[in-house]
């Protein structure tokens, strides 16, 4: 018994050791699950169900283990909205449209979607949106009357509630957030990320109650630069990426880590690989050190806590999730496709 007893262990000392030094990814494939003529910028894993939301009103489901899809059509009065924004409770799934007027919809009894807050107003522009837990949940978006337009829901998404300016911290003209992939928030327990379009990072830790602000080394000249993405790994570990969708090959101050929880960020691989991306995404069970980044520019992946980067494939796509530590689910314009890793 001893001697088994000491293969087992043998064992597990070199499962833990293939585990910890598990060579890089070298090949991304791609097989495409759900094609139509949409723009899919939002996507949420649920259990083994993808959801996503797109334009013209459209709102679906892929069955990963099947392969079918239920979609359902959104339409208020003459309008289809721009979904580019989902989420989801244990009971239901939210979706929020940008412009005005801004329609935030979750699913009600049957299945059918109910209307569970409007905004209407110049400047009203929604962006991302996720959940705390099955009770609370926040979206937010550009700039109103002098501060972040941010909506709260403390009751499961039954009423959401818009927070005032005197409890934000001051907003700077037109500063905003870029409605790209549904990452512009991140939330770990209490705590809560959001990027912004002038590459500031807002920070609370108490469920959106207070919030404090920092600025990033993230280039912010002109409108169309700023934060696309962020991801946390833990309360520590946070990587954001984003660049300018009009200049796509530039890669200069894109990209910024902090390993302090967002107090201080730090351009990173600054000048090279890779340019303008619009969602970064943490490889699970990678000890933090694993990273993708997606934008229409292709697929670029980090081994390294995204000190140096290589593009594995110029296949477009503008968001990402991770369902395990090799295979991941991203969409953009017209499709949506599962990533296997190698």
């Amino acid at each position: 018994m001893k001697y088994v007893f000491i293969a087992i262990i043998s064992l597990l000392v070199v499962s833990c050791h293939e585990e910890t030094t598990r060579k890089p990814f070298t090949v991304v494939t791609v097989d495409t699950i759900y094609e139509d003529s949409l723009s899919i910028r939002a996507i949420e894993l649920i259990d083994n169900t993808l959801a996503f939301s797109a334009n013209k009103g459209f709102v679906g489901t892929v069955n990963l283990t099947t392969g079918k899809v239920f979609g359902t059509n959104v339409q208020y009065d003459s309008i289809r909205p721009e979904f580019r924004s989902i989420a989801h409770t244990g009971t239901d799934v939210f979706v929020l449209s940008i412009g005005t007027p801004a329609l935030l919809y979750k699913t009600g009894d049957h299945g059918k979607l109910e209307l569970v807050y409007k905004e209407e107003g110049e400047n009203v522009f929604y962006d991302a949106m996720t959940f705390w837990n099955d009770q609370e949940g926040i979206a937010i978006g550009d700039s109103s009357n002098g501060c972040l337009s941010i909506i709260i829901t403390r009751d499961g998404g039954k009423t959401w509630h818009k927070q005032d300016c005197t409890s934000l911290p001051k907003g700077k003209a037109d500063e905003g957030a870029f409605a790209a992939s549904n990452t512009n928030i991140k939330v770990i327990g209490n705590q809560t990320w959001v990027a912004t379009t002038h590459g500031r990072i807002y920070y609370s830790d108490d469920k959106a109650n207070t919030w404090s602000v920092i600025q990033t080394p993230v280039l912010h000249k002109e409108a169309t630069q700023g934060i696309y993405s962020l991801d946390f790994y833990d309360d520590r570990l946070g990587f954001a990426v984003g660049g300018d969708y009009t200049q796509p090959e530039s890669s200069k101050a894109n990209k910024v880590m902090t390993t302090d929880g967002g107090k201080t960020w730090n351009l990173v691989a600054d000048g090279v690989e890779p340019n303008y991306k619009s969602c970064v995404q943490f490889i699970p069970n990678s000890d933090g050190k694993g990273l993708v980044a997606v934008g229409f520019t292709g697929i670029s992946y980090s081994s390294d806590m995204g000190a140096t980067w290589k593009k594995l494939s110029d296949e477009g796509f503008f968001t990402l999730r991770f369902k395990n530590d090799s295979v991941a689910y991203a969409a953009g314009k017209g499709r949506v496709s599962k990533l296997i890793f190698n």
